[in-house]
């Protein structure tokens, strides 16, 4: 019976939607619904009554209109590649926004404008042309949407700002199916509560950003063994204390494709790359490295550089951190968990935060961890076939016992789906004064809280 009800729930919603709808319905049974349905992180199955594959503003209106007046579940497909998995929904309306990448750079002005449903690699491939880049994700597979409006790490942010520092304006269809634009001229509350706030108040169709001159980069990585992470740790950490704004870097433990345990120390020089090698020559010569894979690239190969680490359908689960400090304890407590770690594919992150982004008023975005050193995150991935509670519970562990370590809050990027984390998590990505401001916004422009398949801030 539930089945038939949904048909028929798929139905009525494919006629409400196929009158003046210009993209594609896709309905289970179709040749591309599991295709169109499927996201990166594997332990998300879910199965959406009807998929609404959007071409232009107008069907997103239309689409958004339809799951207002039918009362349905509504999630919104940009990259997929969020970890909590909130791009699809189980029985509702899922708006997919993959066709609506188009890219327009203005070299002159330094500025682009994409898609809502762009990646990383459409945008990097369109700005690099012309020798011009934002801070952008690590992961080319990843959204532009989601990563910018949750805040935006990346291999710029140092000397740049982060994603949604970079944000110009946005167009956005809200909860009525109004299609608004939000600047620092026009609607700058929702404006603010877009750099940050993530999808909570409706489905953003465009984002204009700015660009910088960055055509090449001094990066890659060296690779040292496991039985050293700790001296290199201790390094790497006083090493970053000093660093110019050009030079963000991240630490991390894995196990390499021989199976052996390693820490990679993976860089990326934005400026001019004589003095890169200056800056980095300490951490080069620092021990004796199994690898220094250390060049001069192209800006788009830095930002494939962990793209192989990260393969889609993959099993995921994280846990992250913003962190006080580095400590030689946490260290230890990192070093030691690792060691014991049941799958050979999981690795533990240490991001050097800092420079450019901690310049940016505090008030002036949704985003609140701004003076946090570096932000932890152990990213637990296995194959399906392996048992997920172990690796879920070895997840959880090594974070409760990195808690006394850290600074109060999480990336709201990286929490996964909201029923693990709960809603303390959410408010912790904000503290108490932002999270109130962004719940007056969701009562402003999303008082039924339509837009819910998010970390969400409940109106």
């Amino acid at each position: 019976m539930a089945g038939d009800k949904e048909t028929g729930l798929s139905a009525v919603m494919a006629r409400r939607l196929e009158s003046g709808f210009k993209g594609r319905i896709i309905a289970p049974g179709d040749l591309v619904y599991d295709a169109t349905r499927r996201v990166w992180n594997g332990m998300v199955d879910k199965h959406p009554a009807l998929i609404a594959r959007c071409v232009c503003v107008e069907d997103v209106m239309r689409a958004v209109g339809c799951a207002r007046e039918h009362g349905l579940l509504l999630s919104v497909r940009g990259g997929g590649h969020n970890v909590a998995g909130n791009a699809v929904c189980d029985g509702g309306l899922m708006i997919d926004l993959s066709a609506m990448n188009g890219i327009e750079v203005n070299v002159d002005g330094r500025t682009a404008r994409a898609g809502g449903g762009s990646t990383w690699r459409d945008f990097d491939a369109a700005t690099a042309a012309h020798g011009l880049a934002t801070t952008g994700g690590i992961i080319p597979a990843t959204g532009i949407g989601g990563l910018t409006l949750g805040g935006g790490l990346g291999w710029l942010m140092r000397k740049h700002g982060l994603s949604c520092d970079n944000l110009l304006s946005a167009e956005i269809v809200t909860a009525d199916d109004a299609r608004l634009t939000a600047s620092p001229t026009e609607r700058p509350d929702l404006f603010w509560g877009l750099r940050g706030g993530g999808g909570n108040f409706g489905v953003v169709t465009q984002l204009r950003y700015r660009l910088h001159p960055v055509r090449y980069v001094l990066g890659g990585m060296v690779i040292h063994p496991f039985a050293e992470a700790s001296s290199i740790l201790r390094f790497w950490r006083d090493f970053t204390t000093s660093a110019p704004d050009e030079l963000t870097t991240m630490a991390v433990l894995l196990t390499a494709p021989d199976g052996q345990k390693a820490l990679a120390i993976v860089v990326c020089y934005c400026g001019d790359s004589r003095e890169g090698e200056r800056v980095l020559a300490p951490l080069r010569a620092f021990s004796t490295p199994l690898a220094d894979q250390i060049s001069v690239m192209p800006y788009v190969e830095q930002q494939g550089l962990l793209e192989a680490g990260f393969p889609p359908g993959r099993m995921n689960y994280w846990k992250s951190n913003f962190l006080a400090g580095l400590s030689d304890d946490a260290i230890a407590t990192v070093i030691a968990s690792f060691a014991e770690v049941p799958s050979a594919t999981s690795a533990i992150a240490f991001e050097q935060l800092g420079g450019a982004m901690s310049r940016v008023d505090v008030d002036d975005t949704a985003f609140a961890q701004r003076h946090a050193p570096f932000n932890f995150l152990a990213v637990s991935s296995w194959d399906g076939k392996e048992p997920s509670e172990a690796n879920i519970a070895w997840t959880r562990t090594l974070w409760q016992v990195m808690q006394p370590y850290s600074a109060g809050g999480v990336y709201v990027n990286y929490l996964n789906a909201p029923e693990d984390e709960g809603a303390e998590r959410i408010r912790s990505a904000y503290g108490a004064v932002k999270y109130e401001q962004l719940l007056a916004l969701k009562r402003k422009y999303d008082p039924t809280n339509l837009f819910r398949m998010n970390q969400n801030i409940r109106p």
